[in-house]
Parts: C-alpha cells; structure tokens; sequence
C-alpha cells in the first residue's frame, strides 16, 4: 500500500480530509516544528488514548503497540502546519481539562469503562461542532483568506504554494482519532496482525473466497 492510498483509506474511514495528509505525500517537512511540546508524559497519554480508541483484542494488538504516541508526535511536528499544531497541542490541554472536570483524576487513572465513556462523549462533541453556525463561517473565511493568498503567489509563479495552504483544524479529538487510525494501520502490528498480510502477493483474484468476519487485506 503506499501513502496516498493508505491516507484515502483513512479518509474514507473516518468520513473526512486528513489533516496533516498533503505534507506527508510531498514529502516535505513542515516549517512549523514544535516537538519540545510532547514530552514523555504526553506521548504516553496519546498512547492510551490510541489504545481506547483501537484496543488489543485475542486476535490483534492495539494502538499502543505501533507506538501510536511516537507516531502522533511526528506527524504533528513534521507535518502539521502551524495553526493545526497549535489546535492539537492546545487540544491535549483541553482534553486533560475535560477528563479532570467530569472525573476529578487523569485520564490514564481511569478504569477502562471511563475512558471509553470519555471518549465517546469526546468522538460526539466533535462530531456536533464541526456543525455549528460559528466553526462553519470560521472555516469558510479561513478558507477563502488561503484560497486568494494560493492564488496571488501562482500569479508570482509560486505554484508550490498550493502545497502550504493551511487547512482550518477540526475538533482536536478528532485529529488525535485520524491519527490513531492512520498510523496504526500502516504500521507493522496493524498492516500484519490486525489485517491479513502476504509480502509478495501473487496474480489478482476477484472471486477470492470471503467468510463474513474474515479481516480485511492489507494491500
């Protein structure tokens, strides 16, 4: 599988433009780096977070195991621009802000029933604002603003620059379940263990047999 078809994968399972997606496929690294934002302490929050999101079960590993805060980490340092870090990294605030308010106590000092609890209410939240009045006119004057500076730098023969448009950040909760989703399925555990796996698959078999619950191909 290469990259532009595991990002439209991940596109496609969560209904929407994954952010981050257009720096990775060019391969250039953002200017915008700021990793001195993910400490340790972060990095292992973002691992639990993953693991509630895509848990371990008897047949797979979770998120955790392909080390999905490490992942969150490099994509949000290398391929976030400026604003979407800024919306992650204040988001990792807010989130921790939320569970103490509703919990009084860390997210990872939640039994497994919280988390999930916290998470779907969170996976809601995020779903509902990107349908509000206010987040939907942010979002269209922000991206008229991108849209007419794209086009004076074209007419300056920068034609890189459609490249660097900024895109306006979702809910931070839902960047932080793209990012789980994405790198755990292009990662080793998720592409070998939790999708069926052949390193050099042979000729194309549209009529190959399917049992309902058989996992999916990992192309």
């Amino acid at each position: 599988m290469n990259r532009r078809e595991a990002l439209s994968r991940v596109g496609i399972l969560l209904g929407g433009t994954v952010i981050g997606a257009e720096v990775f496929l060019s391969g250039c690294k953002s200017t915008a780096t700021k990793a001195g934002a993910f400490s340790p302490e972060t990095i292992a929050l973002l691992d639990e977070i993953g693991e509630t999101i895509l848990p371990t079960t008897p047949d797979s590993p979770g998120a955790k195991a392909a080390q999905i805060g490490n992942f969150m980490k490099t994509i949000v340092t290398d391929c976030y621009r400026e604003n979407e870090q800024k919306a992650f990294n204040e988001g990792i605030d807010k989130f921790n802000e939320a569970c103490k308010a509703k919990y009084s106590k860390a997210f990872t000092e939640l039994s497994a029933a919280e988390r999930t609890e916290f998470l779907t209410a969170l996976d809601k939240e995020a779903k509902e604002f990107v349908k509000t009045d206010t987040y939907k006119k942010e979002k269209k004057a922000f991206d008229e603003q991108q849209d007419a500076w794209v086009k004076a730098e074209e007419a300056k023969k920068n034609f890189g620059a459609v490249k660097v448009k900024q895109s306006y950040p979702p809910h931070y909760f839902t960047m932080m379940k793209q990012l789980t989703v994405w790198g755990y399925f292009t990662s080793k555990p998720g592409a070998t263990q939790a999708l069926r796996y052949v390193e050099t698959p042979g000729k194309f078999d549209g009529a190959y047999p399917y049992k309902k619950g058989d996992k999916a191909w990992a192309l």
